[in-house]
């Protein structure tokens, strides 16, 4: 109904363009039809005529006026008002109102999509995270926010390309497969000195374990070897740094380029596979996981620099290539090839960038930790001194969540290996509770994630009262089948009292919230949606019966029910989150 009135509106601003008394009629987006927030102002209202005024010449109320003389009518609209200094307030027809129902239940799982976007190719890239340990709660959250932010997309009518990209490349990595190799040699007898900057977690051990258990000792190298010339570690006095990348030259060194890569792609492939369980298995889907290493291997990492250099953003400094950033707003100039000619890994978010764009996306959305804000600026000066428009990407960073156990905080740490793994999370609280919670919450504010509540089966946790709202419709429409009760023909203008007329107008805002949400990529938009749709018919539930013997009465509540549960079911859907019948 917002749409008509929206409509109806320009049509009147049209008319008052014809008849020389507004200049000219304001482009459809400045039109602004919004629901009331009290319902004796209306059901929606209009801003239009004190937008207008100044231009008009004419007083806000005496401009309103013109504007509602000039509307068509509508039997979908009972009147229309002009309140305050110039608000023009439409009530809609109780029937108009009602109508909202038989429309959720022919559209059904639809109900609430569109076709918006009209299949203009987006974008989303997210989670990312280094393939150097498991997932941890952390990237738990950009895993739910992304996910939904790319189902939102696609519900009104963009199409999404959902992608993780691959860090496989760069010096983690190598530290990685340097820790591995070092847990390796421990299991063979070796004596070693783990270094204070390697992986430390299990995960590593159990790599380890498996290059043993398939390979006895054909890695086995002497401590000795390994350690010799290699500075000492920071906790001696050393460098951790220094102590790390000689231990990684030293490995590479004894144990060959072949060997090397067996170890650095048995790391990488062990922990890859175990982020693609653990993230199929937390409802999130990619259609593709795009390899860091394959840019280089591409020339992409190579042409991406030339480009910049033909433009005149690259300049030489002390053996390395320096990327112009700073004119482009960036706090100064970085690296994007070292004096030893190896490219940053700068340089590869910048090719990585100048791909998705080439490859047709019209916006790209990037869902990022909030410890990556510093690296925003650098990669839109990129884009601009490729000559691209910078516009096209939205980066999105997504704040900490931080875990509380009883009332204590709990502490991660991917280094030394003392995290809770997002699986360990899942485990716990549950897939359903985990992807609600984590997008409760604007992805830019921190999110604290009580485990006791996620666990809770009380009204006081947000997932399970939305959960226990579809379960409890369910039930009411077996207790109907179970009483005998046939389906027929519902009387919808029985449905009069206030607890019905909320939870219908409600019903009927899904659509604009749904749209609001996904334009604005505000998945808690739907999630705060959902609390209120479900307290409104859970005190509906505790005011009126349902099952009663008017058999008018009775179908139209029913059919109310069911209306209720379908768009339940559709917004939890597109959260990642089961409806259950029965709880």
């Amino acid at each position: 109904m917002r749409d008509a009135i929206h409509q109806h509106i320009a049509a009147a601003l049209a008319r008052l363009h014809a008849d020389g008394l507004l200049p000219a009629p304001p482009e459809d987006d400045r039109i602004e039809v919004s629901r009331t927030r009290d319902p004796s102002h209306g059901d929606f209202t209009s801003n239009i005529a004190m937008q207008l005024a100044r231009v008009a010449r004419r007083k806000p109320r005496e401009l309103a006026e013109q504007i509602v003389e000039r509307l068509d009518e509508d039997p979908a609209i009972a009147r229309v008002e002009i309140a305050g200094p110039g608000f023009i307030n439409f009530h809609l027809a109780a029937d108009a109102v009602r109508a909202v129902i038989p429309r959720i239940l022919a559209a059904g799982d639809d109900y609430g999509r569109s076709d918006y976007g009209q299949g203009r190719r987006v974008q989303v890239e997210f989670v990312s995270a280094n393939p150097t340990g498991p997932l941890h709660v952390g990237h738990g959250r950009g895993a739910a926010y992304g996910a939904t932010v790319a189902d939102l997309l696609a519900a009104v009518g963009f199409d999404v390309h959902r992608e993780y990209y691959v860090n496989d490349a760069g010096r983690q990595m190598h530290i990685l497969a340097t820790s591995v190799w070092l847990r390796y040699l421990e299991l063979a007898g070796e004596e070693i000195t783990f270094p204070s900057n390697g992986y430390q977690g299990d995960y590593v051990w159990d790599i380890a374990a498996t290059l043993h258990r398939e390979h006895g000792d054909d890695y086995r190298q002497p401590a000795a070897a390994v350690f010799a010339g290699v500075p000492p570690d920071a906790p001696a006095g050393g460098d951790k740094e220094a102590h790390i990348d000689a231990l990684i030259d030293r490995a590479r060194a004894l144990l060959g380029d072949v060997r090397y890569q067996y170890v650095f792609e048995l790391g990488l492939n062990t922990i890859l596979d175990n982020i693609r369980r653990d993230l199929e298995a937390f409802g999130v889907h990619y259609d593709t996981w795009y390899s860091e290493r394959s840019l280089a291997e591409r020339g992409l990492v190579n042409l991406a620099i030339e480009r910049l250099r033909e433009q005149g953003w690259v300049y030489e400094r002390d053996g390395a290539l320096w990327f112009r950033s700073s004119a482009f707003g960036d706090e100064k100039d970085r690296v994007v090839q070292r004096d030893n000619g190896q490219t940053t890994y700068f340089a590869s978010d910048i090719a990585y960038h100048m791909d998705k764009l080439e490859r047709g996306f019209e916006r790209v959305v990037d869902v990022w930790g909030a410890d990556h804000h510093g690296y925003v600026p650098r990669v839109r000066a990129a884009l601009r001194a490729l000559g691209e428009d910078d516009s096209r990407l939205d980066v999105l960073l997504v704040q900490f969540a931080v875990l509380y156990r009883g009332g204590e905080k709990v502490q991660m740490s991917t280094r030394s290996g003392e995290f809770v793994t997002l699986r360990a999370l899942r485990e716990e609280v549950g897939r359903d509770a985990a992807r609600f919670f984590y997008v409760m919450r604007r992805h830019d504010q921190h999110l604290d994630f009580d485990l006791d509540l996620a666990t809770s089966r009380s009204n006081d946790n947000p997932v399970y009262y939305v959960q226990y709202a579809h379960a409890r419709i369910c039930s009411v429409l077996r207790q109907a089948g179970e009483k005998g009760f046939p389906p027929g023909e519902a009387d919808l203008s029985r449905l009069t009292e206030s607890h019905e007329t909320e939870l219908i107008g409600k019903l009927d805002a899904w659509p604009e919230l749904l749209l609001h949400a996904a334009l604005n990529k505000e998945p808690h938009l739907v999630a705060t949606y959902l609390r209120e749709l479900a307290h409104l018919f859970h005190t509906y539930y505790n005011a009126h019966p349902f099952l009663v013997d008017d058999a008018g009465l009775r179908n139209a509540r029913l059919d109310l029910c069911r209306a209720t549960r379908q768009v339940l079911a559709n917004g939890l859907g597109l959260l990642g989150v089961s409806a259950p019948e029965q709880m």
